[in-house]
């Protein structure tokens, strides 16, 4: 399917006239002004995606514990709002196989993935003694089924890592994965692989470049880590930061190092940040990555935390401000993964969610929720965009969103330009799929070769004929002319 795109304009690069210090409204109120006239134009859109997404059942069931904020469940809640609304009409929907551990071995290490397929509540006494080697605690803590919670989302990314390298689908969605904290030897902020390392490790195979973009209220320390030294991946994420807020990092001069210097690029934000703030903001500065890196491919993590009255989150964005990042992001027409993260007011995480799913699939859903068996959970509004702004006042003045900018811009012309297509670095092979295809390729070509070469043989062989045989034409010429068999003949048999 071709992509095209018309028409469409970006905001301007400075706040000077539209960014409204404290600004507060609904979800809807932001929505409906969108649909207006954001700087005096009007996009006119062509693209028409093919949209993969990724559910498993499984996923919604595992438990981290009574008191703890992560809550798997959030699944649950949004693929019954995804089907009730009728959107799987409108994409394919696949049940991801479970990820292998030669596969989460290809960003992980060996001891730690062997530490996970073996803890269990049962056995956690035994093995506490790894406990501090592999930072488990309260945020991480050791429940039934980690091990298969990990291969089921970390599966779910690498498939939609997949499926957009082999064309069939222009987006895919994954809200099973975008746990952007883990480390290559530990687990960290509720995340124990990292599914978004090993996705873009996959389209690497495909893409020259891949761009990875941060939603989320925390900081993408695990990507950003991993890709820290590479020009192929940018990393640029948009989250508070004054340096306590966890994980700790993601300061503006945190930029890569090497040949990823000035690749890594942080947003750091301020309590409260309200819905214009931060959409301008993000469209500013995402016009000028993709200007500039001009990548083949995007992983987009939505971590719905960065949405007002978000259980762990600071910010005021309603569910319409975090979707016009996704709808942003759509317009570029580029090959793109949308993937979770973090949300701890599940009732809220499950309807941005589920916005973002018709967003990427152009269907506008209505306001009014569709019944599920979970209806109590969206009491008492069954709104799809309830009313989240307000309760943190906004700390980021004009004068420093402008500084920010400014800051972020003068990092991308160090750039000057996307980085040559050469690629400098090959990822690990996952699975060595493309090794079997390549070894595929060489049985069918060998036993192509051996077939013709019997075929050869079958033909009766006609004495005129130039090649090398028993029957050679000119060999029975010398020898009827009475020269040796080591003549200087072309027809010479050994």
């Amino acid at each position: 399917m071709g992509r095209r795109k018309e028409n469409i304009s970006y905001p301007s690069s400075t706040f000077a006239t539209s960014v409204r210090e404290g600004s507060v409204g609904s979800g809807l109120e932001f929505a409906s002004s969108l649909s207006g006239q954001e700087g005096g134009t009007t996009v006119v859109e062509h693209y028409r995606p093919r949209v993969a997404y990724y559910m498993r059942e499984q996923a919604g069931n595992f438990h981290y514990g009574k008191q703890h904020p992560m809550k798997p469940h959030r699944l649950t809640l949004t693929n019954h709002l995804v089907l009730n609304y009728g959107l799987h009409k409108y994409m394919d929907v696949f049940e991801p196989r479970r990820a292998t551990e030669e596969e989460i071995r290809q960003f992980h290490a060996e001891d730690y993935i062997e530490f996970l397929k073996r803890v269990t509540p049962d056995n956690q006494e035994q093995m506490r003694a790894c406990f501090s080697d592999f930072n488990i605690g309260d945020d991480c803590p050791i429940f039934d089924g980690i091990w298969d919670f990990c291969s089921i989302y970390a599966g779910a990314s690498i498939e939609a890592a997949r499926k957009l390298v082999s064309g069939s689908a222009d987006i895919a969605v994954n809200w099973m994965g975008g746990l952007h904290h883990a480390k290559k030897y530990e687990p960290s902020g509720f995340c124990y692989v990292n599914d978004i390392v090993l996705a873009i490790l996959q389209l690497l195979r495909y893409y020259p470049r891949v761009l990875y973009v941060d939603i989320d209220i925390h900081h993408g320390d695990g990507v950003q880590e991993a890709f820290y030294t590479t020009d192929r991946v940018m990393t640029c994420s948009f989250h508070k930061y004054d340096g306590d807020f966890f994980p700790g990092t993601g300061a503006i001069d945190e930029m890569g190092s090497g040949l990823g210097k000035f690749f890594a690029v942080n947003v750091p934000l301020q309590d409260g940040i309200d819905d214009r703030s931060y959409t301008q903001l993000f469209k500013t500065v995402m016009t000028a990555v993709m200007e500039t890196f001009k990548p083949g491919a995007i992983v987009l993590q939505c971590g719905a935390d960065s949405l007002g009255l978000d259980r762990l989150g600071v910010f005021n964005l309603s569910i319409a401000a975090h979707g016009e990042c996704v709808r942003f992001m759509r317009r570029f027409g580029v090959p793109m993964m949308v993937i979770g993260g973090g949300g701890y007011t599940i009732r809220n995480v499950a309807r941005c969610w589920t916005y973002e799913t018709g967003i990427v699939c152009g269907t506008e859903l209505p306001a009014d929720l569709p019944a599920t068996v979970y209806n109590e959970f969206f009491a008492p509004d069954y709104s799809l965009h309830p009313q989240l702004s307000g309760r943190v006042v906004n700390h980021n003045s004009r004068a420093y969103l402008n500084a920010l900018t400014a800051r972020i811009l003068e990092q991308l012309r160090y750039l000057k330009g996307a980085p040559s297509v050469q690629m400098q670095e090959a990822p690990p092979d996952i699975q060595g799929f493309l090794e079997d295809q390549e070894r595929h390729d060489k049985d069918v070509h060998s036993d192509r070769n051996k077939e013709e070469k019997d075929e050869r043989a079958s033909k009766r062989e006609h004495l005129a004929e130039f090649y090398e045989s028993d029957h050679d034409q000119d060999q029975h010429d010398g020898k009827e002319n009475g020269d040796d068999d080591d003549s200087n003949s072309i027809g010479i048999t050994f």
